[in-house]
């Protein structure tokens, strides 16, 4: 918003009379608040009072009275309407007699907002001349359907520049900053100009209209005679009258028009010379959106896109531009370029050959070039030529043997009309690697022809196909590398809603996720550690992370889970996980990465952000799961980052996306370790970082990790250590801590 700083007194002279009326008047206020929006509002530039007129003018707050912006507004709205006749004329000597209220010298320029809908009942012109041969210059604003014969000779010279209307708001604030930028504000700034365009003045006037006629009767000169005759009817009527005229604005050029923003992102203005540019899903790499993804991984890459009468044009035509929204954000420079793109209906042509582009704009250009075809939906036949013909080596790359993972990403809408099950069989027998990609009807074919649901990826509607993106470029990336942790040590919660808000069998559903979640991780001390904990208004520690050592064992202890079926506190359960599962003396592992996974319906967790906020401030990250509607924000509130929460419409849908939850978890697990996140040392121990180590400042308490009381006078019950004492950390040492944290339990 432009403003207008300089030294600057202006008095609002506001219409309270009944003629306004309670309704106008409130939005006669809610115009001067938005007027003041173009005022530099300080005490030593822009200051601000009112009058409020009718029968007689009353003073409700002088200039010197309110000091900020924010103030003015508040004051202006608090002001009550009076109510009575309209005495413009009497206000005016008022302010000839009283000057500005709470003003400065005549030195400061002087600005009177006359805010009335014209209808004074009394004479205004010479108060009116008086007030503008003091230099007062003088805005007239229209409310309601006023009279503009009045105002124009209330406002100053021009007319045209100081006549505004309330019933244009936003102009009406530009145009009283365009006439005193001409005059008494600083310098607009570079590049804007102040433009004349037209615009219309409204009003409401009474005129006579001729309705018809009907019998009368009228005298006649013969003595007790009456004549009957034809007497025309009048009727009074109010019509709306339109006046041109011309209104005039300060424009500026926008900081968006030399559309800065790359990839179909929006550029939103910040103010006259600054932007910034909301990307789409892929993007953002830069402040510009440039492509933020990569195909860091070496793949040869084909795609097969559905071309089938099926599919139809529109359909074809969207998986075209997700297909080049793809490549731009994750073919690179420093990117493999192994991409080939075949089409199918009838029959199959690869019009695209693998690795025939070694550069992106050629690529993007073959892409454009495809076209429609129509036919059959024959997916199972295209896959048996893709398994045949679409990896053979080219030309170029003839004397190249290449070991790279060679991955197929069908893109299809429409139901295959041949046999998939055997093509894709035959596919996966070439160790080709099968990702399907279509719209939620299509789920049960592509999991038939992957074979494997997490190497699906289904759309609900055509924008939240783009939005995989993310998800197809991790997915093409997974390939080779099997799913789970491997070797990085991970601490993992599962934290489940037990409530009977999911009910039984729902609970069933996330008790079968855990334990086939539990299948992807290698389980013993040295690898990954699970616990799991359920909850209803309280939580219970189904197990600890040092109960089981085995996936055999967890997987038995995850089916003796029981049901609880009462109210449900999220907040009460991570609460239960960050001070009784995710503890040194719980078996929490120091410079272990920490993930709790929290299953929920959305029930309860108005109290989940601050124990979310208390886990992820001690290192661990709280990961949310929802099944079913729940209040978005909340749920931010709770998983900290939209990156950290996945929302699922159904329980039947949660093994769709257990591949995604497993890739984050694990994500999670590469990254650096605080050693001291959580705190290591028990019994207030202070943990203090080393160069790849920490060690424990112990009061009162010795060993490694605090856990041994020193008693006075006696020797010490464990091992001699000093108090502060420094500890190396590996697998292996947290393996040996382990144990003798145990044998400190027995003692």
């Amino acid at each position: 918003v432009m403003q207008c700083s300089a030294l600057l007194d202006v008095l609002f002279l506001l219409d309270g009379s009944y003629s306004i009326g309670k309704g106008s008047f409130e939005r006669s206020k809610h115009f001067a608040g938005k007027l003041c929006d173009a005022l530099d509002i300080h005490p030593d530039r822009v200051r601000v009072g009112m009058i409020q007129f009718s029968s007689t003018p009353h003073l409700e707050f002088p200039l010197d009275s309110y000091l900020t912006k924010q103030e003015v507004k508040e004051r202006i709205k608090r002001t009550v309407f009076r109510g009575g006749s309209t005495e413009t004329g009497r206000a005016l000597k008022y302010i000839l007699h009283k000057g500005f209220p709470g003003g400065r010298n005549s030195s400061v320029p002087e600005v009177l907002i006359i805010i009335s809908d014209g209808k004074s009942q009394g004479s205004t012109t010479i108060p009116a001349m008086q007030v503008k041969e003091r230099h007062i210059t003088v805005f007239a604003v229209g409310i309601k359907f006023p009279r503009w014969e009045e105002l124009h000779m209330l406002a100053s010279e021009p007319p045209e520049r100081h006549l505004l209307f309330a019933g244009d708001v936003d102009d009406a604030a530009n145009g009283l900053y365009s006439t005193l930028s001409d005059s008494v504000c600083t310098a607009t700034a570079p590049g804007c100009k102040v433009e004349s365009h037209p615009c219309e003045r409204r009003t409401l006037e009474t005129v006579k209209e001729l309705a018809g006629s009907y019998v009368c009767w009228k005298g006649s000169k013969q003595p007790n005679a009456v004549q009957a005759s034809l007497c025309p009817f009048i009727r009074w009527k109010r019509i709306l009258i339109k006046h041109p005229s011309r209104c005039f604005r300060t424009v500026c050029p926008d900081p968006c028009d030399s559309q800065p923003c790359q990839n179909g992102g929006t550029c939103v203005p910040e103010g006259l010379d600054r932007y910034h540019c909301l990307c789409l899903l892929g993007y953002g790499g830069d402040t510009h959106c440039a492509a933020k993804l990569s195909l860091a991984c070496g793949v040869d890459l084909l795609f097969l896109m559905d071309s089938s009468a099926g599919v139809t044009l529109e359909g074809f035509l969207r998986f075209k531009a997700f297909l080049r929204r793809f490549l731009q954000a994750v073919v690179g420079q420093d990117s493999p370029m192994s991409v080939g793109v075949a089409q199918y209906g009838d029959d199959v042509e690869i019009p695209i050959e693998l690795g025939q582009h070694k550069d992106a704009l050629s690529l993007m250009k073959s892409i454009d070039a495809l076209n429609f075809s129509g036919g059959k939906t024959l997916t199972g036949r295209a896959l048996q030529y893709i398994a045949q013909h679409g990896f053979r080596s080219t030309p170029v790359f003839a004397d190249v043997q290449d070991d790279l993972p060679r991955v197929v990403v069908l893109l299809t809408d429409s139901k295959s009309q041949d046999s998939v099950a055997e093509a894709a069989k035959y596919v996966k027998d070439q160790n080709l690697f099968l990702i399907g990609v279509g719209s939620t009807f299509m789920r049960a074919e592509l999991t038939t022809v992957t074979g494997n649901p997490q190497q699906i990826i289904v759309y609900s509607d055509p924008q939240d196909l783009f939005n995989r993106i993310p998800e197809l470029q991790r997915k093409i990336c997974s390939v080779g590398n099997p799913e789970g942790c491997q070797a990085q040590s991970l601490d993992l919660a599962f934290a489940v809603d037990a409530s009977s808000g999911v009910g039984l069998e729902n609970f069933l559903h996330l008790r079968h996720f855990v334990r086939s979640s539990c299948l992807h991780f290698v389980i013993n001390r040295d690898v990954t550690q699970i616990a799991l904990v359920i909850y209803g208004s309280r939580a219970y520690t189904a197990f600890a992370l040092d109960t089981h050592t085995s996936n055999s064992a967890v997987l038995e202890a995850i089916d003796q889970v029981p049901f609880l079926g009462d109210s449900t506190s999220a907040g009460s359960a991570l609460l239960h996980v960050y001070s009784d599962v995710m503890t040194v003396q719980k078996g929490a592992r120091p410079g272990v990465n920490k993930v709790v996974v929290l299953l929920t319906n959305g029930g309860g967790m108005q109290e989940a952000a601050a124990p979310a906020q208390q886990l992820r401030h001690n290192g661990i990250l709280v990961f949310v799961v929802v099944i079913g509607d729940a209040e978005r924000d909340t749920l931010l509130r709770v998983a900290g980052s939209p990156n950290y929460l996945v929302h699922i419409s159904s329980y039947e849908d949660l093994q769709y996306y257990q591949g995604l939850i497993i890739e984050r978890i694990c994500e999670e697990a590469r990254s650096p370790v605080n050693l001291c996140k959580p705190n290591p040392c028990m019994n207030q121990g202070v943990c203090i970082l080393g160069p790849g180590s920490y060690r424990c400042e112990c009061h009162g308490w010795e060993g490694p990790h605090c856990e041994t009381r020193v008693v006075r006078g006696d020797s010490p019950r464990s091992p001699a250590l000093p108090p502060r004492s420094h500890v190396q950390w590996s697998p292996r040492g947290l393996q040996h801590f382990s144990g003798a944290l145990q044998h400190s339990k027995r003692q």
